[in-house]
């Protein structure tokens, strides 16, 4: 279980880091709830900071809970949502060449 909450915890700062690379190069973020958080946090690596914390503590409950088919799911889901993002940030790269 350890591994799990791990691997969670690094697909986190994984996806804050490829969010804040393709923010910069101008992609606007897809999550509703994120550009909510965002806008509403009245700093955008505030907000992003602030979903980040929440998701980490949402990780921590799973494994406080034993839920280790949950935290796996999840983080499947966060290291395509990864994928997503380094795509994005190469397309958005090659249309700025």
């Amino acid at each position: 279980m350890a591994q799990l909450i791990l691997q969670y915890a690094y697909l986190q700062v994984l996806d804050f880091l490829t969010t804040v690379a393709f923010l910069l190069a101008g992609v606007e973020e897809g999550n509703p709830l994120v550009r909510f958080s965002m806008r509403a946090a009245g700093n955008p690596l505030g907000g992003l900071l602030a979903v980040k914390c929440l998701a980490l503590a949402l990780g921590i409950y799973c494994c406080w809970s034993r839920r280790r088919r949950v935290l796996a799911w999840a983080n499947g889901f966060f290291a395509l949502l990864v994928i997503w993002n380094l795509a994005a940030l190469v397309v958005a790269a090659a249309g700025q060449a």
